[in-house]
């Protein structure tokens, strides 16, 4: 039976110099493998400050009071170490989805697996769209 949930994966890099190449795409001969890998699975990585950041000027736009995540994604994004932590991480999308069936996250995860081995990632994530697997926004102010 098909999980009917969604999958996303996501990888982190080591330091800031591969973390921008890989955010600019930068076919550097020691990212060739990585690029190789998601080339295979019509991936393209999504820096994921540049995720938040992209979220939070969205709701400040469209009104923040439609955006259950901007108060923690703002002061993601304000913090300095998680600034430098999310730099360096990158979400996974296929056929410019952001999200997608748990076989193509498999294969994916699979296929990127390698290349923790080689230190070119550091770590693999796999996150899917179950609630009970991820935090929620909270429901009304703080007491």
């Amino acid at each position: 039976m098909a999980s009917h949930w969604q999958y996303q994966v996501r990888f982190d890099v080591n330091d800031s110099a591969t973390a921008e190449s890989v955010g600019r795409k930068l076919r550097a001969p020691a990212l060739a493998p990585l690029f190789d890998i998601l080339a295979k699975h019509r991936a393209a990585p999504k820096c994921q400050f540049d995720a938040f950041a992209e979220y939070a000027a969205a709701a400040e736009e469209h009104g923040v009071e439609n955006y259950p995540l901007y108060q923690w994604t703002k002061a993601t994004i304000e913090n300095a170490a998680k600034k430098e932590k999310y730099l360096k991480s990158f979400a996974l999308y296929v056929d410019e989805r952001e999200i997608y069936a748990k076989e193509i996250a498999d294969s994916l995860e699979a296929d990127l697996q390698p290349l923790t081995t080689s230190g070119l990632i550091t770590r693999i994530s796999k996150y899917d769209t179950n609630p009970a697997n991820n935090p929620q926004p909270r429901q009304g102010p703080r007491d």
